[in-house]
C-alpha cells in the first residue's frame, strides 16, 4: 500500500499533493476499503504464522495453484513449527462458487476470519456463515477437506479453531 491505497484513492499519489482524505466522507466504498485494510493489518499483526516464516519454505504451502479454468488459488501460511495456520483462498472471477471443495491440513471447524466481500467492506455479503467444518475427505494432498462458498472477486481467510471453542 502506498499513499492513498489504504482508502481506495483513484488517482496516483502526487508528491505535490496530499492523500485524498475527504474521499472517506464521499461514500461507503472508500470507508470499506479503509476498514478492510485496517482489519487485514490487525489479522497480520495478531498471527505470526502470516509473516514469521517468510524466508523459510515451511511457512508457505500451496493447496491448489492449478485451477486456471476457475481462476481460484489457495494456500496455507504457518509458523516454522506448523502452528498458527491460516488458509487463504482467492476467487479471481465475478462468479460465486458454491460447494468448492479444498483440502485442509486438519479437521474440525475453520473460522472465516476475513472476507473481502463482506458487507462491512462494501461487498455483496456472500460468505461461509462464519466458517466451514473440515471432514475426513482427502483432497489436494491433504487428509481433510471442506466445501467452501467462494464470493465473487474475493479473498477469504480461515483459521482452525480449537475443539470446544
Amino acid at each position: 500500500l502506498f499513499m492513498g491505497g489504504e482508502l481506495g484513492q483513484r488517482e496516483e499519489w502526487n508528491a505535490n499533493g496530499e492523500v485524498a482524505w475527504p474521499l472517506l466522507q464521499a461514500g461507503p466504498y472508500h470507508r470499506g476499503v479503509q476498514r478492510f485494510v485496517q482489519d487485514l493489518n490487525h489479522l497480520y499483526q495478531a498471527h505470526p504464522g502470516l509473516w514469521e516464516a517468510d524466508y523459510d519454505h515451511e511457512g508457505f504451502r500451496w493447496i491448489d495453484c492449478s485451477d486456471a479454468e476457475k481462476s481460484v488459488f489457495s494456500f496455507i501460511r504457518q509458523r516454522n513449527d506448523g502452528t498458527d495456520r491460516t488458509v487463504v483462498i482467492l476467487n479471481l472471477t465475478p462468479v460465486i462458487r458454491y460447494g468448492y471443495r479444498l483440502g485442509l491440513p486438519q479437521g474440525g471447524w475453520w473460522r472465516e476470519v476475513l472476507n473481502s466481500d463482506a458487507g462491512i467492506y462494501g461487498g455483496s455479503g456472500v460468505g461461509n456463515l462464519g466458517g466451514v467444518n473440515a471432514q475426513p475427505v482427502a483432497s489436494h494432498g491433504q487428509a481433510h477437506s471442506a466445501p467452501f462458498t467462494l464470493p465473487p472477486l474475493s479473498i477469504i481467510v480461515f483459521q482452525p479453531q480449537p475443539a470446544g471453542a
